[in-house]
Parts: C-alpha cells; sequence; structure tokens
C-alpha cells in the first residue's frame, strides 16, 4: 500500500515537470523570427522612451498636448466637472432614510 502511494506521487510529480517544463521552455527561448525580434526591441525602446519621458505622452509635442487637454477638458465637462472640481477624486454620497408615517 505505502509503494503504491510512493509510485503514485512519482507519477504525479513527473507529470507536473512535464507540463511545468513544456510552457516554460517555451518562454524562455530568444526569438527566432526577425519580426519578432523587431517587435520585442520597439518594446524595449517604447519602455525607455516611457521612462525617460517621466508619465507624459511619449514622442509628443504641443499640438498633441493642447489638443489631449481639450478632450480632457470636454469628458470632464460631459460628466459634471468644471473648474475647482477634482474628478480624480471618488463622488461621495449621501442617503437619508425616508421618514414614515406610523399612523398608516
Amino acid at each position: 500500500m505505502l509503494s503504491s502511494n510512493i509510485v503514485r506521487e512519482a507519477k504525479a510529480i513527473q507529470l507536473a515537470f512535464r507540463r511545468n517544463y513544456g510552457v516554460s521552455a517555451v518562454l524562455y527561448q530568444k526569438a527566432s523570427d526577425p519580426i519578432q525580434q523587431l517587435f520585442v526591441d520597439k518594446i524595449r525602446e517604447y519602455a525607455q522612451k516611457k521612462k525617460t519621458a517621466g508619465g507624459k505622452l511619449v514622442d509628443s509635442n504641443p499640438a498633441i498636448e493642447k489638443q489631449l487637454q481639450q478632450e480632457l477638458e470636454k469628458v470632464a465637462r460631459q460628466y459634471g466637472g468644471g473648474p475647482g472640481v477634482d474628478m480624480t477624486k471618488f463622488p461621495s454620497f449621501k442617503f437619508e432614510d425616508p421618514k414614515v408615517d406610523p399612523q398608516v
């Protein structure tokens, strides 16, 4: 009985190892396709530009920044924002209990 449990556990471990190795082997391979490698390089380049931009848009110019600001103001007006309203703040709700007439 003890040996059959050990054999069963060994088979389960072997199966889990095969599955995990099969999945991780694909992830550790380098890009063999030149298009894939180009894609990976562009993603890394964009990540570097994003770090140097400091949270702003990557490769933007004043015209794009102005257009973004106009769109943000438009959305703020549509959803109740305006001058002096903090749209990043979670709205506060007030729920009042209705008055119930006990005579009815």
